[in-house]
């Protein structure tokens, strides 16, 4: 055990016997996919890469072969825990929680966590997000198996994405030394995170070849989680503990009613990622795998195969999709009708039964204001 996680109870010995669970978080809305994603039917319940599984579907599918029996744990809200179950029946029911209302991330993972913890013992447990896209199953089961190797040393692990680009939408991880983790060699410290920084800073971290993206995975011993929650956030955690205590029993419901309300509305990374990385207690995994959490229209592109020798991208029936010296296009069709692109360059056009969206792909980040827009107007059932 590192001086690391000194302040920090260690119940059971890790060894690399214990049980790997993996928690995957379910929730938002994705309001940049409108109308595509909605709050009923958020992204990661859509087939959004045309592999004939939805997103959820798969991210599942990448961790099954990582996981103990019956080892994934599925938190999401109520309006989304029979969709979620139908699409998953290889995830028991009494794996798939639902949160009474979104309290972010921290109280999602932590809940699981604390759950686990009170099932199964002093397990290790890892987040991974429902509605992200990776690429190379080999990569990414090393990556997850050198964080698994932190954690058993007593560090939170996260996974670090080579930054390909200076982007503005996405978390930093600052990359310190090697840890010398014995199987697990290309461990390094976190020195810190930075929360989507402006152009010129990210810029700046991708010159040093210091910082990778942050993908919002996290592995650790459920103990060594929830014993930084206590330090971090103690009514947070308090309140976690005491629904963990009777979710399992016939005051689940009472209880939830109670405590949830009040539990802080804070992601992981604030929680718990960002000040314990401040006390060194934090490694991070190269890894080298793709990565995308399809945030918009515009990264959904460049995860679709071309449609023809124009770099346009369909997603759907491109039967339904006629494009006339359009490039760069990006279309979505309803089985209704078919849509035409007339000499316009870069443009998403996202056709569904009730409402059509026309933008372009650099104004992809924008469609959540559409969305403010239409909740303002009071047509929340298109939202």
């Amino acid at each position: 055990m590192t001086e690391q996680g000194a302040s920090v109870d260690l119940h059971t010995p890790v060894t690399e016997s214990v049980p790997f669970y993996a928690i995957v978080p379910a929730g938002g809305s994705g309001t940049r996919l409108w109308p595509l994603s909605r709050s009923g039917a958020p992204k990661f319940l859509h087939d959004l890469t045309g592999t004939g599984r939805t997103l959820i579907q798969a991210t599942v599918d990448r961790v099954m072969p990582l996981v103990a029996e019956d080892g994934v744990v599925i938190v999401t809200g109520e309006r989304h825990a029979a969709a979620v179950s139908g699409q998953l029946p290889e995830v028991s029911e009494a794996n798939i929680f639902t949160e009474p209302s979104p309290r972010d991330s921290m109280a999602a993972i932590g809940l699981a966590a604390a759950v686990l913890m009170k099932r199964h013992g002093d397990v290790i447990v890892g987040s991974f997000a429902a509605d992200h896209v990776i690429a190379d199953q080999v990569s990414f089961e090393a990556a997850v198996k050198s964080g698994i190797v932190a954690a058993q040393d007593g560090y939170v692990a996260t996974i670090g994405i080579a930054a390909t680009r200076p982007s503005t939408a996405f978390g930093y991880i600052h990359c310190g030394t090697s840890l010398g983790l014995g199987a697990a060699q290309d461990v390094r410290t976190v020195l810190s995170f930075t929360e989507k920084p402006d152009a010129l800073t990210a810029q700046k971290y991708i010159a040093t070849g210091q910082y990778r993206w942050n993908a919002g995975m996290f592995i650790a011993r459920a103990s060594v989680l929830l014993g930084h929650l206590r330090e971090q956030k103690p009514q947070l955690h308090d309140g976690l503990m005491q629904i963990a205590q009777a979710w399992d029993t016939d005051e689940r419901a009472a209880v939830l009613a109670k405590v949830w309300p009040s539990l802080d509305k804070i992601a992981i990374d604030h929680a718990v990622a960002e000040p314990v990385a401040a006390l060194g207690g934090v490694a991070v995994v190269p890894a080298g795998f793709g990565w995308d959490d399809v945030g918009d229209f515009n990264s959904l592109a460049a995860l679709l195969p071309s449609d023809d020798n124009a770099g346009s991208k369909v997603l759907g029936d491109s039967g339904q999709v006629v494009r006339i010296q359009s490039a760069g296009s990006v279309v979505v069709p309803s089985v209704k009708r078919v849509i035409t692109v007339l000499g316009l360059d870069d443009v998403v056009v996202v056709d569904t039964d009730d409402a059509v969206l026309v933008t372009t792909r650099a104004r992809a980040q924008q469609v959540k204001d559409i969305v403010a827009e239409l909740r303002d107007r009071g047509l929340d059932e298109l939202t």
